[in-house]
């Protein structure tokens, strides 16, 4: 089950934030075959004033974060970072220098899903 959270700079219109957000959820399903279903995903708009990036960087940076189980192979996540910033290129048309990605693989005994399993009844 992957999680994903995205970071933006305030101000992107309303289809500009879906289709990151859209490239990013099929770039996932695709590149690490996982169910559409089962992607957890969250946008986040943060204003310029707390928002600090390279001067290298334009008003489109985009960083993504993304927690998975732990195990996939390296080529895997290349395929995964080639996709995402492919559709996010397509749509809405953020350059690769733009676009951040964090991969995190905390290990299972670090994931909870079942928490009202968790609480004795």
């Amino acid at each position: 089950m992957p999680m994903v959270k995205i970071e933006i700079l305030n101000g992107k219109t309303s289809n500009y934030k879906k289709a990151v957000i859209n490239g990013v959820h099929n770039a996932i399903a695709d590149a690490v075959e996982v169910s559409k279903k089962d992607i957890i995903q969250r946008l986040y708009e943060i204003s310029e004033e707390f928002f600090i990036q390279p001067s290298n960087r334009s008003v489109d940076l985009t960083i993504i974060e993304i927690s998975l189980y732990p195990g996939r192979s390296e080529f895997i996540k290349k395929n995964l970072y080639e996709t995402i910033v492919k559709y996010l290129g397509q749509s809405p048309g953020i350059k690769a220098k733009d676009i951040i990605i964090v991969l995190y693989e905390p290990p299972m005994e670090n994931w909870a899903f079942q928490c009202e399993n968790l609480i004795d009844k």
